[in-house]
């Protein structure tokens, strides 16, 4: 019997070697891109004079980077984090997807869809190419286009899109 185990094992070794080497692979945004997406994006904004909270958020809904600038509002990092969680999580920018749920009244069950989302101007996808990697979010500025404008210099500051 043991004889037999051993020699089914030896016949099926290279099916699960090789399989395992077709497993799929996924693009993913190392923490070192995230936080420096993120520390120009808080720089950018505070050169502006904005205190505000930036969230870089992985493909998976997880919070990779978290900056809250000093004397930035109590609210500033769950926007940011829910911005980011939403550009993530729908692989668009968060000003467009209020337009586009605003313009038609079916997509209004977007708004409800998690807790965690946050549909306001101020979190952008982070791309390669065509490889939608994370989300960035901005919290805090006066308006959600200065947001949007402090998160696209961070992904422009690690060559994203």
């Amino acid at each position: 019997m043991i004889r037999n185990l051993s020699l089914a094992a030896l016949l099926f070794a290279p099916v699960l070697a090789s399989a395992a080497t077709q497993l799929p692979t996924a693009p993913y945004l190392p923490l070192e891109l995230a936080t420096q997406a993120a520390q120009v994006a808080l720089k950018t904004c505070g050169d502006q004079g904005h205190n505000v909270s930036v969230a870089v958020v992985g493909r998976d809904g997880s919070t990779k980077v978290l900056l809250k600038a000093d004397n930035s509002g109590p609210h500033t990092a769950s926007s940011a984090e829910g911005k980011a969680f939403t550009s993530a999580g729908m692989g668009r920018d968060t000003a467009g997807l209020a337009d586009f749920i605003a313009s038609k009244p079916a997509n209004d069950g977007l708004r409800d869809m998690d807790p965690r989302m946050v549909i306001q101007a101020g979190g952008l996808p982070v791309k390669f190419g065509k490889a939608l990697v994370a989300g960035i979010g901005v919290g805090g500025a006066p308006s959600g286009d200065i947001d949007a404008a402090c998160a696209a210099a961070g992904l422009k500051a690690i060559g994203a899109e």
